[in-house]
C-alpha cells in the first residue's frame, strides 16, 4: 500500500518554502500527500522556535497529531525545522510519540528519515543548520494558485541581541539570481501572478556572493518574467536600504509599493541594547526620504515591546512615535525571552503581564491609526489580485499591491469583470479598520 503523508507546517512562509520542498521530494517519492491529517499514514511536522509561543504551538500540535497513533493508520510521527534544530536531544527524550526527527540543514534528506521511521528506527537527522534550494529542487506550491514566495537567502548574519535565528538557520547565505530568476519563470509558468521574495534580512542579498547590494538587480529581473504581474518585498532590514533600491521600487511598476521594513523599536537605549543599526533618528529620516519619493507606499514595521530595561518612559516614547509616524501596517509582538540569545542574560526583565499589557495597548493606538490611513483610499482606484468568491454576499474577495498574503487586509469587490487569480481594476468605496470594498471597473 502507498503510504500518506500530511505535511503540517507552523511559523513563517520561509517555512512554508521549505515544507513545499519536502512535499516535492516526497511526491518524487511515490509517495500519497493528503490533505487530512486523519488520512495519513505519516505526518511531518514541519516546527518554528521563533519565540516561546511558537515553540509552544509546536509542542502541542505534535501531541495533538500524536494521539492519531491510537488508530492503526498513523505510523510514524516525524518532526522537522526550528524546534528540532534547537532542541532535539529534549524532543527525543521527552516526547517518544516522536518517530524522527530532521533539522533546518537536512530537508533533502526527508525520504530517507520517512523510510527509517516506517521501519521503526527512529532516525535523528540533524547536522549544521545550512541547506540551500536551488530551481532544481522538486517543489508542490501549496498558496493559491496565483501567489508564491521565492526564499532569495538564508540565514542571517545580523547579531540582534533577542534573535535565535542564526542558531537555528545559520549564516546569510544568498541564492544565485539565476536561480532565483528560474524559479521565478517555473512558477509563473505554473499560473503564480505574485511572487513574494522573502528573507531574514533581504536587504543584504548579495553581499556574500556578489560583494555588493544585489536586491535592485534581482527585482528588477524578476519583474521582467513574463506572467508575473507583483513582485513583493519583505523584510528590509533598515541598515541595509539604499537609495538605489529606494529608486527600484519607485520606479519598477511591478515591484509593489509596499515596503516591510521592521525597526523593532524606536527609542535609541532601547535599540542599542537590540543591537539593531541606527537610531529613531536614522529611522525618521529612511521613512521621510521613502515617502517623499513614494507617497502612495504602504509602510509596514513590525515592534518589540517589553525589552529588558524598557521604562514606562520609554513606551510612552514608542507610543508617541507610532501615532506620529502613522505606520500602514503594523505588528507588535511581546518580548519572549529566548535561551542562549545575549538579551536573555540582560539585566531589568519586563514582567509579563506588563509586557502583554503593552502589546496591547500599542495595538489599539495601531487600530485607530489604520481607520484613518484607510480613509485616504476611498475614491482612488487602485488594482486588487482577486483570491476567492463570497457567494454569500456575492463579492470576490482580493488584496491590493499595498496588501501581503495572510497578514495585512482584503479589498471586498463587487461588478467585477476579472477571474479569480487575475487583476482587477477597482473604485474603492468604503474603508474599515483594515480592510476596504470597491466596485470593478470595466
Amino acid at each position: 500500500m502507498t503510504e500518506r503523508v500530511k505535511v503540517v507546517t507552523l511559523g513563517c512562509e520561509k517555512n512554508l518554502v521549505d515544507s513545499e520542498i519536502m512535499s516535492g521530494l516526497i511526491h518524487g517519492r511515490g509517495y500519497a500527500l493528503v490533505d487530512e491529517p486523519e488520512d495519513a499514514t505519516v505526518i511531518i511536522v514541519n516546527t518554528c522556535g521563533f519565540i516561546d509561543a511558537a515553540k509552544e504551538e509546536s509542542v502541542n500540535t505534535i501531541l495533538e497529531l500524536a494521539e492519531l497513533k491510537e488508530s492503526a493508520r498513523l505510523k510514524a510521527l516525524i518532526v522537522s525545522g526550528c524546534l528540532t534544530q534547537r532542541y532535539k536531544e529534549q524532543l527525543m527524550q521527552e516526547m517518544p510519540e516522536i518517530d524522527g526527527i530532521v533539522g533546518t540543514g537536512d530537508f533533502h534528506h526527508i525520504n530517507d528519515i520517512v523510510d527509517e521511521a516506517l521501519r521503526g528506527k527512529k532516525p535523528v537527522k540533524i547536522g549544521n543548520p545550512v541547506f540551500d534550494y536551488e530551481q532544481a529542487m522538486p517543489r508542490l506550491v501549496t498558496t493559491p494558485r496565483h501567489t508564491a514566495y521565492i526564499k532569495i537567502a538564508e540565514g542571517c548574519d545580523n547579531a540582534c541581541t533577542f534573535c535565535s535565528i542564526p542558531i537555528m538557520r545559520g549564516k546569510f547565505r544568498s541564492r544565485s539570481v539565476e536561480s532565483i530568476v528560474a524559479e521565478a519563470t517555473q512558477l509563473a509558468a505554473q499560473g503564480v501572478r505574485e511572487v513574494s521574495l522573502i528573507a531574514q534580512d533581504s536587504t543584504n542579498y548579495g553581499t556574500d556572493r556578489y560583494d555588493r547590494f544585489m536586491l535592485p538587480e534581482l527585482l528588477n529581473q524578476v519583474s521582467e518574467v513574463e506572467g508575473i504581474a507583483w513582485v513583493r518585498l519583505h523584510y528590509a532590514y533598515p541598515g541595509f536600504f539604499t537609495d538605489e533600491l529606494l529608486e527600484t521600487i519607485a520606479s519598477n511598476p511591478k515591484v509593489c509599493k509596499y515596503i516591510d521594513m521592521p525597526l523593532q523599536h524606536s527609542e535609541d537605549a532601547i535599540l542599542k541594547r537590540m543591537r539593531r543599526p541606527g537610531r529613531q533618528r536614522d529611522a525618521r529620516e529612511l521613512i521621510a526620504k521613502i515617502r517623499a519619493r513614494i507617497p502612495e507606499a504602504a509602510l509596514r514595521t513590525s515592534i518589540i515591546v517589553g525589552f529588558p530595561g524598557e521604562t514606562e518612559e520609554d513606551f510612552q516614547r514608542l507610543c508617541d512615535f507610532v501615532r506620529d509616524i502613522r505606520f500602514d501596517r503594523l505588528g507588535v509582538f511581546a518580548y519572549s525571552t529566548e535561551e542562549d540569545t545575549p538579551a536573555s542574560r540582560l539585566p531589568d526583565h519586563v514582567p509579563d503581564e506588563v509586557r502583554q499589557w503593552r502589546a496591547n495597548t500599542l495595538m489599539e493606538i495601531q487600530r485607530e491609526v489604520a481607520r484613518d490611513n484607510g480613509a485616504k483610499y476611498v475614491g482612488r482606484e487602485i488594482e486588487v489580485l482577486l483570491e476567492r468568491y463570497d457567494g454569500r454576499s456575492d463579492v470576490y474577495v482580493g488584496r491590493s499591491q499595498y496588501d501581503a498574503p495572510e497578514i495585512d487586509g482584503e479589498v471586498y469587490v463587487s461588478n467585477c469583470t476579472a477571474q479569480i487569480g487575475e487583476v482587477q481594476r477597482v473604485r474603492v468605496t468604503h474603508a474599515y479598520e483594515f480592510d476596504l470594498t470597491g466596485e470593478g471597473i470595466a
